[in-house]
């Protein structure tokens, strides 16, 4: 299976990505408002952790049916199918925000995993100025042309990619700020930080919207955050699952 996902230059709109969601649609639609988002033109991709934690987890397959809207399989939508097929215990599952899930039927479970098991690992979107690439939590090799060779089984030898780009902090925990070549940004969630941190070329935009925080959106063409970045404030983080 091809874990990544390329999408061609948008000529008629925009193109933004957004944070982790954890289940905060409502919220999520107003940040789309707030930049007046036009899906008939603009698309959204999101870096996945679409579900868990949050009250609307449920919509999630209304939200990937739309034409607009494109993510990642974070680390919460692999536990989602794990837990769905028998993979994941129980009580790991609740811990981790997985109630919403565990209250539907067997069929229901079954619907969802379908859906998020066939998320790509990795995005990349051309634009104006060049490539963008999305993964959830961080592209664990120096140029991007490695990952894409890796998810696309093109590259052997290589074990636990997938697991990398879905839960990997060590870019943030160590500040690492020499980036990823051969891409103009990776964008990536999974670590909530007060305002969006940038790590070389690699930026990280969960702000905790789905824990008393607030959405980031970010412009994949200038790569100009809403709400900007307020160089005098703190990117702070806190390790979640």
């Amino acid at each position: 299976m091809n874990r990544i996902q390329r999408f061609e230059i948008n000529t008629v709109g925009r193109d933004f990505a957004v944070g982790d969601i954890h289940g905060h649609f409502t919220k999520l639609q107003a940040a789309l408002d707030a930049v007046q988002f036009a899906p008939t033109v603009d698309r959204l991709f999101s870096v996945g952790d679409l579900v868990d934690r949050g009250p609307e987890s449920e919509q999630v397959l209304e939200w990937l049916a739309q034409p607009w809207f494109h993510a990642v399989q974070g680390n919460h939508e692999d536990m989602a199918v794990g837990y769905a097929e028998q993979a994941l215990r129980d009580d790991l599952y609740m811990h981790n925000g997985g109630a919403w899930l565990m209250a539907k039927n067997r069929d229901e479970k079954a619907e969802y995993a379908v859906v998020l098991r066939e998320l790509p690992v990795a995005i990349e979107v051309e634009t104006a100025a060049g490539l963008v690439g999305i993964v959830h939590a961080d592209c664990p090799f120096l140029s991007w042309s490695t990952l894409r060779d890796a998810l696309s089984g093109r590259l052997s030898g290589v074990r636990n990619i997938e697991a990398c780009c879905q839960w990997s902090r060590s870019r943030i925990a160590t500040e690492n700020h020499k980036g990823v070549s051969g891409v103009r940004a990776v964008i990536v969630g999974h670590t909530p930080t007060r305002q969006p941190a940038v790590l070389g070329n690699v930026y990280h935009i969960d702000t905790g919207a789905w824990m008393g925080g607030h959405f980031t959106l970010i412009d994949l063409a200038t790569l100009q955050c809403h709400p900007p970045i307020n160089p005098k404030l703190q990117w702070d983080w806190e390790p979640k699952p």
